[in-house]
């Protein structure tokens, strides 16, 4: 069984992909930043797995850790969002880890 919390940190660290389960669904996620919001930890992540019309219309999606189950830490890869900027969403968060 893999720890999510520990594969998310290690891919944030080396920039790594992962496949997770969420909402039922398996997504390819580029995790760029874990962070607290009330006593629960979050991710924001690129999901890879969605659609985006343009490279522009990218953004980072939020996803709490309680619904979050990484299912296999990749080998590939990814660069950060070139508007990534490491902040937590909102001013009330904390940053945990960042690339």
């Amino acid at each position: 069984m893999i720890d999510t919390r520990l594969s998310l940190m290690e891919a944030i660290s080396f920039r790594r992909t992962v496949h997770a389960r969420y909402n039922g669904g398996i997504v390819k996620l580029a995790p760029h930043l874990l962070f607290e919001r009330h006593g629960d930890l979050f991710v924001s992540a690129l999901n890879l797995s969605k659609a985006w019309r343009s490279p522009e219309e990218q953004r980072l999606g939020q996803f709490k850790l309680a619904g979050l189950e990484v299912t296999e830490l990749l080998e590939e890869v990814f660069e950060p969002l070139a508007t990534y900027e490491a902040v937590p969403p909102r001013s009330d968060d904390t940053l945990l880890l960042a690339i």
